[in-house]
């Protein structure tokens, strides 16, 4: 059933592409190559995929995460209808894929179905992230009629003594009450999406239920469960956060009980040529990496979005990236290497 699922899905994504995504795609993909081979940058095409963050509140206070822990130093708000219409009016043509998600709980955004549906109009692929905790029977039917393609549920623990280790704050009842909502909405409207998939990010407290939480998606008629590695900061000197099973970790137990990166990426990243992340307040980072926008690229408030991505500042960073790459802050944490996702 999940194998049909996700052919679904996958031929749900393909019907969105257009002769000037495919263009866009095989531009971007051709430069970086080009650009690896030289080792000079020379950047080709618009963002193939891309992160907007509908705000940076959050209901949760997850550890680990700086909307749980309230620890931004940028301040936190929400993104506009004008300001996201903006976006997608520049990049309609190119853009394929859009999860709007970066930080925070997508559904506090009182704008977060209209965006939804600005996007689907424009045939892009369209995906968020959410507790599910403001999946009520109604907000599930406006997810399904908003044409939303894919609905990431995060749920990392079959038993509410194992999810609120992680999801400080949350109910489980309410997730699980949220994704039936959601999956009756959809049989309900007859709609082919969204496609939901749980996401159990695997730390300690809950890796012993792995094997639960397929037996809950089946139960529920989710249509995929992913499994997450989670990021922990200062992973160096261990973490209770670390999973045993190594499988589900990105880093590694060394003979003197510290911890390294299991795959630590080579000088290049994929991910400069390919994608960006908009914050609520329109600055353009590099990637998901930044939460704090430290390397702020430009606003589309100030400028069009062409501009900033073809700009000086930002060929310098990708440069950076094939010079020295580990002295990036955000890179050294990196579980992403120079691999190309198509």
């Amino acid at each position: 059933m999940e194998f049909l699922s996700s052919y679904k899905d996958g031929f749900n994504f393909v019907s969105k592409l257009t002769p000037s995504k495919i263009i866009n795609g095989l531009k971007v993909m051709g430069s970086y190559y080009r650009s690896r081979w030289t080792g000079k940058v020379n950047h080709k095409g618009l963002p193939v995929s891309m992160s907007v963050e509908p705000t940076t509140a959050c209901n949760l206070r997850c550890p680990e995460c700086p909307s749980g822990l309230r620890s931004f130093t940028r301040d936190t708000g929400a993104l506009t209808l004008d300001t996201f219409k903006s976006l997608i009016e520049e990049l309609k043509d190119q853009l394929t894929y859009l999860l709007l998600y970066f930080q925070g709980e997508p559904y506090l955004n009182k704008n977060f179905f209209d965006m939804v549906k600005i996007a689907s109009k424009n045939k892009i692929y369209t995906a968020t992230s959410t507790n599910a905790h403001y999946l009520t029977p109604e907000n599930a039917e406006k997810t399904v009629r908003s044409g939303i393609d894919r609905v990431i549920i995060s749920i990392d623990g079959t038993t509410q003594e194992v999810y609120q280790q992680y999801r400080v704050g949350g109910k489980l009842e309410k997730v699980i009450e949220g994704t039936k909502n959601l999956v009756n909405a959809r049989k309900k409207l007859q709609s082919k999406t969204p496609f939901i998939i749980f996401q159990f990010l695997v730390v300690r407290p809950n890796e012993h239920q792995i094997d639960d939480i397929k037996k809950l998606a089946k139960k529920l008629k989710v249509d995929k469960v992913a499994f997450k590695s989670a990021q922990i900061y200062n992973y160096k000197n261990g973490s209770p956060l670390i999973p045993e099973n190594e499988k589900y970790s990105r880093y590694k137990k060394q003979n003197d009980n510290t911890y390294r990166l299991k795959s630590e990426p080579d000088d290049s990243c994929w991910k400069m040529w390919h994608s960006c992340v908009m914050t609520w307040d329109g600055k353009i980072v590099p990637c998901c990496f930044d939460k704090d926008a430290h390397h702020n690229m430009g606003s589309i408030s100030d400028q069009p979005f062409k501009k900033i991505w073809h700009s000086k500042p930002y060929n310098a960073f990708r440069t950076q990236l094939f010079e020295s790459r580990d002295q990036i802050e955000i890179c050294k944490n990196c579980s992403e290497g120079s691999k190309v996702w198509v």
